[in-house]
Formats: C-alpha cells, structure tokens, sequence
C-alpha cells in the first residue's frame, strides 16, 4: 500500500520521538544527525512534540566554536500509554509513563475453557481499570491501549480474525472492548509486539534484521527486516509456529500437523513430558505454568527426566530455528515469552547446539542467539508502542503560526468505563 504524506510524517514523528526516549536528553542536531531527516524537519517535529506536552526542553550543552545547542527530553509525566498482553493463559496489564517506564502492572488468570470474547474482554476491562486506579492517574492522561491478542488480527477493523487455539474467528475485539475502555483503542499481535519491544529497549536495537521468536502457549516470530518491522502484505508475516516441523506429526489447533508449536509452545512441551515420563510428578495436567516452571527446578536441580525435555525440546526449536537462520540470515535470534524466560539460560545453550547442527555456516557466523533482555513483559511494552503510534498518527497538521492540534482517531463508541464481572 503506498505511503500517504501523513503517513510518512506519523512515521517520522514516531521515529524522533522513539531516538528521544532511546538517548534523553538530546539536540535537534544529534536527532537530525541519528535519523537522517533534515535539521529543519527535526525542528518543526520537535516543536509539534512540545507543543503536545510530549517533549520539554533541558537546558543546553556547548557546541564547538558555535552557539550552544538546545536539549529537548521526554516529558515523562505528559500522559500515559496501557499496553494488554492478552494471553492464552492470563491477561497482564502495564501502564506506562511517556518515557515507557512501568508505572503500573495488573494480572487476570484465565481458567481452563474461558476462552469467549465476552470473558477474555472482561479480564481486560477489569485489569485495564486496575492499573489507572493503582497509578492515580487522570483518565485524560491515557493517551491510548495498545492490546495484543494471539493470532492474526485486523489493525485497521479491530478484529480478531483468527485465533487458533481459541477457535475464534472474526471477533470484533476493539468493539467489545470499547463497550467497557474509555480510551483509543489499537490492535495487534503479540508477534509484533515483542518485535517492537526489542528494536526500542532489547536485544534488537541499533540491528537491521532481527527475528524475535515468542515462546509461549502459542508459538511465532516477530520479524525485523531492513531496521524496520515487518508486516507482510496482510499483517500475516511471521506465523512461523504453523510452518510444518515433522511431516503427518501431532496435530494443531490451526488444522494441520507436525506445526513447530505443536512441539516447542508450552502445551507440546507438556506433552514431549508425557511421552517421556507418564507419571512424572513435574507433569501438572492443567496447568502450563506450573508444568514449566517444575522443568526448570527440574534442571537446576539437575533432574533427568526434566534435562531430558528441555534438551529434546531444544532440539526442535534448534531446527525450526536454524531454518530462520538460513532463510532470513538475521544479525541476532532473541528467544523471547514466558516460556524462553522460564527455562532460561539452560534452554539456550541446548538450542544453540542445536542449530549449529542444522544452521548454514556462513549465515550462522553472523548470527547471535540470545535470551530477550527486557526485565518487564516485553509484550505490554511493544503493545504500549502501539498506542504512542495511534497517538502520533491522530495529531493534525500544525496550523501556520499556530500550536499542533489533535484530530480524533476513528474507535468504537463507549458506552462505559465499568468493567464486566468475569
């Protein structure tokens, strides 16, 4: 889809103010020089970012020979962003300030079987609502929720399009939650949430091809490609989790078999146990979390059964892996999620072994494999980005003489800020 002008001035407004949290504080000349825009871009940019309460100026610091130039930094109290993690197995809520520093964090478990819309929109309403009243924030302040949902989603309608291990097909997910959220609503999955999250504060920034592989009930990978994130034409890219790992193999929520989740998400880990060891006492039936986090006590405390699943485990996210390697020829693999963080360093000693098995050499040399670095989840950050994007994209164009307006952005109607009992 080509570019409009506003689109590119959105872009660029996002990519200022992403170098400004990234390197606070900073010069217009600094910025001009990081971004390749021009200074006089930079100014009318930066003015319009001050304009919105979104940047403040710092001072100054000296220049060579030359006037002394101006720093601006994040007004880290100049609003709010929410980003929603919403999980196959919990719903987590964090409110942020602008310069994304945590202000607030909310968890809901979901039960076995609570999977309609209608529950899994009330765990976010409830959650959502937490984190506003444990901030003691004025509503006005939030500039916007970023929700992450599993799946393939529809930005632009707010749809849930297809959820596989839900089963949920064409859910109007931005609708039912602004029956209950009074703010900007914007969606996307938790693929290109993790993505973003590492290309602003992880192991991806300062690359140009990443692949950020998200290791949790579901499986995929979030892809950065030329220092940007990557899409595919229909918002699709990077369903690597239903790519076929073992030809006629276990069967998958998304209809067909031997799909790389099916062996390294967390339900396939469970089930890699089972085979294993039946009657393993690390084995909780209904409980992925506790399954997986009895494997990695299980390996500390050097435990064969245990060291036997994470390594069996390892060896087909290797070869998954690998395949990435080969076919994308990344700078850097960041095994990211609750699952990659649980089994930690012990599961990414076995999948780099793995994937030198498997991997070409040469586009192996030039690629790390790591755990992702970011402390918090790293989905609600990347979900928090996407409302900083809605935000700078419903900003009008700056009237001559004038301050920067704000056009609103097209959402669903409230109808209350009461969240639903679940």
């Amino acid at each position: 889809m080509k570019r409009t002008s506003r689109d590119i001035r959105t872009a660029n407004r996002y990519g200022v103010l992403r170098q400004i949290i990234a390197h606070s504080p900073t010069s217009r000349q600094e910025l001009a020089a990081a971004t390749g825009l021009s200074l006089a871009t930079i100014a009318t940019l930066v003015g319009e970012l001050l304009d919105l309460g979104m940047l403040t100026e710092v001072g100054f610091e000296d220049s060579a020979g030359g006037r002394p130039r101006g720093l601006v930094a994040v007004n880290a109290s100049g609003g709010a962003l929410i980003g929603v993690d919403i999980a196959e197995t919990y719903v987590r809520v964090e409110l942020f300030d602008l310069a994304l520093g945590v202000l607030a964090r909310a968890d809901e478990a979901m039960r076995p079987g609570e999977i309609r819309p209608e529950q899994v929109v009330g765990h976010v309403a409830s959650a959502v609502g937490s984190v506003v009243a444990q901030a003691g924030i004025e509503g006005a302040r939030v500039l916007g929720v970023g929700v992450s949902v599993p799946g393939q989603v529809d930005r632009e309608a707010g749809v849930s399009e297809y959820a596989p291990n839900w089963d949920w097909h064409d859910v109007p997910l931005l609708d039912l939650l602004a029956e209950h959220i009074a703010y900007p609503l914007y969606l996307d999955n938790p693929l290109r949430a993790c993505a973003v999250a590492e290309l602003w504060f992880g192991a991806a920034r300062g690359r140009g091809d990443a692949v950020v592989v998200n290791l949790g009930t579901g499986v995929g990978a979030g892809l950065v490609l030329g220092g940007g994130l990557h899409r595919g034409v229909s918002n699709s890219a990077g369903e690597w989790g239903h790519t076929t790992l073992v030809l006629d193999g276990r069967p998958c929520h998304c209809g067909n078999h031997g799909c790389v989740e099916t062996y390294v998400g967390a339900p396939g880990i469970m089930l890699n146990l089972r085979e294993l060891s039946p009657g393993s006492t690390l084995l909780h039936p209904e409980d992925q979390t506790a399954t997986i986090n009895a494997l990695a006590r299980g390996v500390a405390e050097r435990d064969p059964v245990a060291t036997k699943v994470v390594q069996g485990t390892a060896r087909y996210l290797g070869a998954a892996i690998a395949d990435l390697v080969n076919l994308l020829n990344p700078e850097v693999v960041v095994l990211s999620s609750w699952v990659a963080a649980t089994l930690g360093e012990p599961l990414l000693y076995e999948v780099r072994e793995a994937v030198a098995r498997h991997a070409l050499r040469r586009p192996l040399a030039s690629t790390e494999i790591v755990l992702s670095p970011i402390p918090t989840d790293p989905v609600c950050l990347g979900a928090a980005t996407f409302a900083l994007e809605g935000a700078l994209s419903s900003v009008g164009a700056r009237p001559a003489g004038g301050r920067t307006t704000a056009a609103p952005r097209r959402v669903s109607s409230v109808k209350s800020r009461t969240a639903p009992s679940s």
